[in-house]
């Protein structure tokens, strides 16, 4: 067996990929070579598993220790520092730190980062957003921000209370929404700040241009354009199993699956749309599929858990949009292609006009469930 994987890392390497050490890089028996890029860099300690991994020209893997990817899909030159990541998807330039545990759902889009020792799952973090360290953010969509330099973070030491214990085994009825989908895929929205060293108790909403203080646990809708600071809590009272209030919970449940709705959208008819079909660009069209899947795997994780939420309270699970309005953008492929974030920051404002409210008519039809 070890002198399979060694012609393995012989023919990879022979294709230019980096293999810095080859006595400490292991690649499972269904790893397919074809799914390695050209540039791609592996250092010493990485180890890839599973048919589904993908690794893009340029991407550095275990920079900083020993990584593992299983069925993750990597971009262009992103980075990869130490960790376990599964089933994931990072874009273009995205980096995760060191000890990282990405698990199953999450998406990271165009150098969206990570600081040391974060844990992700089912989590979209929209281009440019940024985490600190010591987060553990699941079930979540994070949006804002213009570019690289005014973007939408999270500080250190930050927790997504993403599981209640009301009802007979709790539950996970808990996405959270920071910023949005419709506003947030163009890139013009005002960056949002949740302090360190906090927590948001899900689900939840924060809007655009929103600074939660440092120091406190968040347990109401933040606006846009606030700066909140919430007082510790003081509570002594009976508890009841079950949650009092179940049309709160169904309505954000709902809005959030429209928005995961709403990007799976953009994925298809935008981004992948935009994309020759030359061999060029397969790496490109690879790891912007894999986005599409990923988020058919967030919506049906969601529908269960509110679907779970919904039963133990006798109540039935509305019926779900089975369409989407089409898109109404004029989308080509172009060759050369036009990098995504520039090809969205470009877009005349008639133009964005028209994509915001096509995907808050995709969001809409899932909040009409509610009514």
């Amino acid at each position: 067996m070890r002198g399979n994987l060694e012609a393995k890392l012989d023919i990879l390497a022979s294709k230019g990929v980096a293999i810095l050490d080859p006595r400490q890089v292991y690649l499972d028996e269904t790893v397919g070579l074809h799914r390695i890029s050209a540039d791609a860099i592996l250092y010493p300690g990485t180890r890839l598993i599973g048919s589904g991994t993908f690794v893009g020209p340029g991407a550095k893997i275990g920079i900083e220790g020993p990584a593992v990817l299983e069925n993750t899909v990597i971009g262009a030159n992103a980075e990869v520092a130490s960790g376990y990541l599964k089933d994931s998807v990072m874009l273009r330039d995205a980096r995760v730190g060191s000890n990282a545990h990405i698990r199953v759902g999450t998406l990271l889009e165009e150098e969206a980062s990570t600081g040391h020792a974060v844990g992700l799952k089912h989590t979209v973090l929209m281009s440019f957003v940024t985490l600190g360290s010591l987060i553990n953010f699941c079930d979540g969509l994070i949006s804002g921000g213009r570019s690289r330099k005014e973007h939408t973070e999270v500080g250190s030491g930050f927790i997504h209370f993403n599981y209640t214990p009301r009802g007979r085994t709790g539950d996970k009825a808990t996405p959270s929404l920071i910023g949005d989908v419709p506003h947030g895929a163009f890139l013009r929205q005002p960056r949002i700040f949740l302090g360190g060293l906090s927590g948001i108790v899900g689900p939840q909403k924060v809007g655009f241009g929103s600074f939660t203080l440092a120091g406190q646990v968040i347990r109401r809708e933040v606006p846009p354009n606030r700066i909140v600071g919430e007082a510790a809590r003081s509570i002594d009272k009976d508890f009841h199993a079950l949650n009092q209030f179940p049309t709160r919970v169904l309505k954000l449940n709902l809005a959030y699956i429209g928005q995961l709705a709403a990007l799976q959208a953009w994925y298809r008819h935008v981004r992948l749309a935009r994309i020759p079909t030359s061999s060029q660009y397969e790496g490109l069209r690879i790891v912007t599929q894999a986005g599409v899947d990923l988020l058919s795997v967030s919506i049906d994780e969601r529908v269960q858990r509110l679907r779970q939420f919904l039963d133990e309270r006798g109540l039935a699970t509305p019926q779900l949009p089975s369409t989407a309005p089409p898109c109404p953008l004029r989308i080509e492929p172009s060759t050369p292609y036009v990098d995504h974030v520039d090809w969205v920051s470009r877009l005349p404002d008639t133009e964005v006009q028209l994509g915001v409210s096509w995907l808050r008519a995709i969001v809409e039809q899932y909040d009409r469930n509610t009514h």
